[in-house]
């Protein structure tokens, strides 16, 4: 009997244990979920440029002399026509007087064949002189007339080498840091020959260079995005954008307007030239930056947040909540990262809902109530 009993309340307390832990059971949890929606995603690389001006021009000496004045102050602003330097002219001068004693004896030598051969053709007519001497007459006065026209391009040579001892800004733009000082003898080397640099900098050129491989990827994208425009859909061209040293980005977005004829078969890259417009002048010749720039587009991306990937081992993996709202671990194969996020070549299809929140607390078997949370996907609009 008291085996019967003491069995009795064993069961019962086995009961209520059970009852208890079944109690203890927690009903499934919310926990948000990015739903897998497919996307066009632009593809966007970024590569090393220099930057030069819309234009620089350097300042030549272009006459051997002592630089006598300059005429502007380093790093302002200049318009074309305005005078930069001031060579010694005395020497320049005296050789013009030179050349135009020398067209004063021309015109002398001229005006005195000419009376010869005007004397001389009556007295041919006339058979008193002979048809040679006329014929030297002729040649002396035409003669004459080739010296003279010599005598005058020395003459102007000589002009235009003297208007070389006032060199003048060729473009509007920014002048920089002067080569050569006053008392100096410029114009020949080892001495200055190039004096200065003024470039216009309203817009600037950033060049930089390609592989192969990424000249064809981007080279398709420039000629669709060329031949839609030609054929008047849209007036667009490859734009790019500009990242400066300290990391900003620049204000104003550019274009690709020179692509180099050739591969450079050293290096095997390609010479690729941008042009962005600099209306407040920030951006000066010889900086560094990067281009940033659309390589291809690709479209119905599979793409996830970055947050929402576990490596291990090389694997890539998400959390995915299934039909029956229980958890369950994927294998994915990942391909470009754009900011925040990552394309999924395989593993994954359009509606697949990804655990976005709380992949720490988140097990394989585990039931769920998912809850579709849009995630912040400014960073692939923006780009």
């Amino acid at each position: 009997m008291k085996i019967k009993i003491t069995f009795l309340l064993l069961s019962f307390f086995i009961f209520l244990s059970c009852k208890d832990k079944e109690q203890q059971v927690p009903p499934p949890q919310e926990i948000s979920v990015y739903q897998v929606v497919p996307k066009t995603v632009p593809i966007y690389e970024e590569y090393v440029g220099q930057v030069y001006g819309e234009k620089d021009i350097p300042i030549r000496a272009r006459v051997e002399g002592f630089l006598e004045k300059i005429h502007f102050k380093e790093g302002t602003k200049v318009n074309k026509g305005d005078l930069l330097y001031s060579i010694d002219p005395d020497p320049f001068h005296e050789a013009v007087v030179a050349k135009q004693s020398m067209v004063a004896q021309a015109n002398t030598v001229v005006v005195q064949t000419e009376s010869d051969l005007q004397r001389i053709k009556p007295l041919a007519e006339m058979d008193a002189v002979s048809i040679r001497e006329l014929d030297m007459a002729q040649a002396q006065r035409d003669a004459s007339l080739s010296s003279l026209k010599a005598a005058n391009a020395d003459l102007n040579v000589a002009k235009i080498n003297l208007s070389y001892t006032r060199i003048k800004s060729p473009i509007n733009g920014v002048i920089g840091r002067t080569l050569a000082r006053e008392g100096e003898f410029v114009g020949k080397d080892p001495n200055p020959v190039i004096l200065n640099t003024v470039s216009n900098i309203k817009s600037i050129r950033v060049q930089f260079f390609l592989s192969e491989n990424e000249y064809l990827r981007m080279a398709r994208e420039y000629f669709k995005t060329k031949n839609e425009a030609s054929k008047g859909k849209r007036k667009e061209k490859v734009t790019v954008e500009l990242i400066l040293s300290d990391g900003s980005l620049f204000g104003q977005k550019g274009g690709v307007d020179f692509i180099d004829r050739n591969i450079n078969s050293s290096t095997g890259t390609i010479l690729i030239q941008a042009t962005f417009p600099n209306p407040s002048g920030l951006i000066r010749p010889g900086q560094f930056a990067r281009v940033k720039l659309k390589v291809l587009d690709v479209k119905d991306a599979i793409i996830v947040p970055q947050k929402c990937l576990t490596e291990l081992q090389g694997q890539y993996s998400v959390l995915v909540v299934n039909a029956e709202n229980k958890v369950e671990t994927v294998q994915v194969e990942i391909g470009e990262k754009v900011p925040g996020y990552t394309i999924v070549k395989e593993g994954l299809k359009s509606g697949d809902k990804i655990i976005l929140e709380g992949l720490q607390k988140a097990r394989p078997g585990m039931e769920v109530i998912p809850v579709v949370t849009e995630y912040d996907n400014k960073s692939i609009n923006q780009q």
